[in-house]
């Protein structure tokens, strides 16, 4: 059983080496005064969710004050960050039960989904609540 326990802290740390830009930064502090970085591990059906931030600037090329076309917006488009995964005790390997692909875009309801208390481009999603995910066609 501590074997387990200490397979997966090594996974976690290096995860965290590799990912670095992914992780949010926490409101704490650590011990050497920087803040600690946080991975949201989503359980059961749950996806975690990174909003993509538009800019403010309307069609016809007019700015918009900061937030004011987020508040016209009833969805969201999105980047898949962390899935809800289980592991298989017989070979360990890591499997998605969420359904959603890992770096997937999706399509969210502006209102859905639990914000990040430290991030507010961070969201934890029901799969059920996703309205589509999203393929991106660049033309040449």
């Amino acid at each position: 059983m501590s074997s387990n326990k200490t397979k997966n802290s090594e996974k976690l740390q290096g995860d965290l080496e590799g990912k670095k830009d992914m992780y949010s930064r926490g409101s704490g502090s650590a011990a050497n005064g920087s803040k600690p970085l946080r991975k949201i591990s989503p359980l059961g059906m749950r996806v975690l969710v990174k909003i993509r931030k538009d800019e403010d600037l309307t069609d016809a090329g007019l700015y918009l004050p900061e937030g004011a076309k987020e508040e016209q917006e009833e969805s969201f488009l999105g980047e898949v960050l962390e899935v809800a995964i289980a592991l298989d005790d017989e070979t360990d390997e890591e499997a998605n039960i969420s359904g959603v692909p890992l770096g997937a875009l999706v399509l969210i309801p502006r209102d859905i989904g639990v914000r990040v208390p430290w991030d507010e481009t961070l969201r934890i999603v029901e799969t059920s609540e996703i309205l589509a995910i999203v393929h991106e066609v660049n033309l040449t």
